[in-house]
């Protein structure tokens, strides 16, 4: 018995999610690889371990590469753990934001770097680097979790209506101001020195201003939206 034409596209959709997944993995395997072997050597059996790359490659691009590589990684993740473009996008927003928290978490486990929550770091090089002290990027991807989760609860029917529009455009305004505040540095030299010199730029003082806009005004539409959520379903549980 033939299956359905619908259910035979599903599960293309999906193997290629899996597939995109499995690649960027590889990359990202690969990077990592590339980084250890290059510091330690290559293992050599007969000999002493010696670097086994000349000339040494390009660490900038394969790091963009190995960031990017993540992004897809986490949107297949997304796109496998719904069903519709909400719950993916916010399925993709759980993953993202729990990966940049847990990320500083094993790098405290392992290293006990960072020693201060204001320790300045590299956070993400696309589409620009970004700069900041680590606890920055730990709060935004706390609200993009909360912001996430509400998404995917939505469409498991879980009761919450959908955001109203000037509640999403207070998360969203809030997490722009919270790049721009990231990527300052490098917008600043963009103009002069292009893409390399925006690379290259160091982190200065951090933009807490903007940044501090940003986290109040995203916070301040993502609990407007769960409050108003919450009471419209004890209403409409009242009113059955």
């Amino acid at each position: 018995m033939r299956r359905p034409r619908f259910e035979v596209r599903a599960a293309t959709r999906h193997w290629v999610a899996v597939a995109v997944y499995a690649i960027a993995m590889a990359y990202v395997e690969s990077a990592a690889v590339l980084y250890l072997r290059t510091i330690y050597g290559g293992v050599d059996p007969v000999g002493p371990r010696h670097p086994p790359f000349d000339p040494v490659p390009d660490f900038v691009w394969i790091e963009i590469g190995r960031e990017a590589a993540t992004i897809v990684m986490l949107a297949a993740v997304g796109y496998l753990a719904a069903s519709r473009l909400a719950g993916r996008v916010g399925a993709f927003a759980v993953a993202f934001g729990l990966w940049d928290i847990f990320y500083y978490v094993f790098l405290w486990v392992f290293a006990g770097w960072p020693a201060s929550p204001f320790a300045p770091d590299v956070l993400f090089l696309l589409p620009l680097p970004w700069w900041g002290p680590v606890v920055s990027p730990m709060l935004v991807a706390a609200l993009i979790v909360l912001a996430g989760a509400a998404a995917m609860a939505r469409e498991l029917g879980d009761g919450l209506p959908s955001p109203r529009r000037g509640d999403a455009l207070a998360v969203l305004s809030g997490i722009g101001l919270c790049l721009l505040a990231f990527m300052a540095n490098a917008l600043q030299a963009l103009p002069e020195g292009g893409i390399e010199a925006a690379y290259y730029a160091r982190g200065g003082p951090f933009p807490w201003p903007v940044y501090a806009v940003g986290i109040l005004v995203g916070s301040a539409g993502l609990v407007r939206s769960l409050t108003r959520a919450n009471t419209e379903r004890i209403e409409a549980l009242a009113n059955r």
